[in-house]
């Protein structure tokens, strides 16, 4: 039986003999992620879950303790009643846990949702959330893209990290974008002289490595196109722009996880672990009103969940699930380096503030 990672190898090493020996480090992402039943989100590997003992490699907020959902749901509710919609669309459900947890706390809320769509590319995972979500199969549906129109209120935890990114590497003065290449039989990191810069001045002259995330503000540009009605919530791991490419972060923010554990080396393992990189909210926000969204405000996750109500849901919870609660709030945990960013159509913009941003709103920093 072929090893899943040589053989995702050999599809990578195919790919750089059509691009002539070279491919940006965007395109080997995409197929280390998501090549159809190898890459890493494709395949049948755990991903999911709170030890490594279980096969997992990291745990999300909806894993931690379903108060994350049930507090969200207090802002899904409100958006969808100031923008006059009946659905919700989450991007890259994982295990399903977020959407059971927000469908369950509408239904408790005495507001049920018409429909509940999943957009995830991964089938391993759809299989997952199918099981997760096997008692609300008449709400819930899955797609495999956006349709041309639509309206509700979308979702996406930990979602824009996991989109491809370009490497630049600034080396003895001069930009570079960073790729990959093969060489004594492995894949190794090649650059190549690029006109392509960071979106502000890096000052200094020492090396610098950074990334820049054109698929994930075209992703927004397109939701943007699409979203005729309702409100986008994204939370994620990052940095406005200032903070993304200040001098001192001169290593980037790329990173990969595997059994619960951190490495810088993408290379290696292909398809056996995650590779993520930090979001640049600037960079998001801006995509976003070019295309027409306004955005309706941006802050800490900490701050987030508690404006949504996440200490009274907690007065009646366990005491593990208030344990878990503070990885969700802690500054040194999720609550400062997790932020939120919410957007809308200009038509659903006007006449409220959501909930998670009634205080500590930090748009002025982006």
């Amino acid at each position: 039986m072929i090893d899943p990672a040589v053989e995702l190898t050999s599809i990578i090493r195919r790919h750089l003999q059509v691009q002539g020996g070279w491919l940006p480090f965007d395109r080997f992402m995409a197929a280390a992620l998501y090549e159809p039943g190898l890459g890493y989100y494709a395949n049948a590997s755990a991903k999911f879950g709170h030890t490594p003992q279980g096969g997992s490699d990291f745990v999300t907020a909806p894993e931690l303790t379903p108060l994350f959902g049930h507090t969200l749901a207090r802002q899904v509710a409100q958006a969808l009643d100031a923008t006059g919609t009946d659905e919700v669309w989450e991007f890259g459900a994982g295990t399903g846990a977020l959407a059971l947890q927000v469908i369950e706390a509408l239904a408790e809320q005495g507001r049920p949702l018409r429909r509940y769509t999943i957009v995830d590319l991964s089938g391993n995972l759809r299989e997952r959330q199918r099981a997760t979500l096997a008692e609300h199969e008449e709400v819930v549906r899955w797609a495999d893209a956006l349709p041309e129109c639509m309206a509700g209120v979308v979702l996406g935890n930990e979602v824009l990290d996991a989109m491809p990114v370009q490497l630049l590497a600034r080396v003895d003065g001069a930009w570079f974008e960073r790729g990959v290449a093969w060489h004594d039989d492995q894949l190794v990191w090649a650059d190549r002289p690029t006109d392509l810069r960071p979106p502000v001045e890096v000052p200094g002259g020492h090396d610098y490595l950074t990334e820049i995330h054109p698929q994930a503000e075209a992703f927004v540009r397109t939701l943007a196109d699409r979203l005729q009605r309702g409100a986008a919530f994204f939370l994620d791991y990052g940095f406005p722009e200032a903070e993304y490419f200040h001098p001192q972060r001169h290593m980037g923010t790329l990173i990969c996880h595997r059994a619960h554990q951190s490495d810088s080396n993408p290379l290696a393992d292909v398809g056996q672990k995650d590779i993520t990189a930090h979001v640049n909210f600037t960079g998001v926000a801006l995509a976003a009103q070019d295309a027409g969204m306004a955005v309706l405000g941006y802050t800490s996750q900490g701050r987030f969940l508690l404006n949504c109500g996440l200490l009274t849901l907690a007065q009646t919870a366990d005491v593990r699930q208030n344990a878990m609660m503070q990885k969700l709030l802690n500054e040194h945990e999720m609550g400062e380096l997790f932020k939120v960013i919410a957007l809308a159509p200009a038509a659903s913009a006007p006449g409220w503030v959501p909930l998670g941003f009634s205080a500590g709103d930090r748009t002025h920093r982006l």
